[in-house]
């Protein structure tokens, strides 16, 4: 969104094409920016991420999710987006506190 943050890593996201988007991040942006932002904005937002690579939860995931998520104390979610970032040699690129240190993340802190 318009932030500092935002502005850093806008030209990553830009190349659609190399996104890779676990399902479980649509709804959680989805989520955030329907609350911020309105309905128009987050389906805008998402129909964007959308142009990526959706990658959908499977079992291989789910079971890399729960071993992540033991050994790194992260929420479902986080743990989700992790494990199909390391199966898929993806990096993340969050503000999110989880991933702070976390092995491969690139963590932006917060800015207003």
């Amino acid at each position: 969104m318009d932030t500092e943050t935002g502005a850093n890593v806008a030209p990553i996201i830009e190349n659609a094409g190399e996104l890779v988007v676990p399902t479980i991040t649509l709804y959680e942006v989805f989520k955030k920016l329907l609350a911020e932002k309105g309905e128009e904005y987050a389906l805008d937002v998402v129909s964007y991420m959308q142009t990526g690579t959706v990658i959908e939860l499977n079992s291989v995931l789910s079971l890399s999710a729960a071993h992540i998520s033991r050994k790194y104390k992260l929420p479902m979610a986080d743990s989700i987006i992790y494990a199909t970032s390391l199966y898929y040699s993806a990096i993340i690129f969050s503000c999110d506190k989880h991933f702070k240190d976390i092995p491969g993340m690139r963590y932006f802190p917060k800015t207003q």
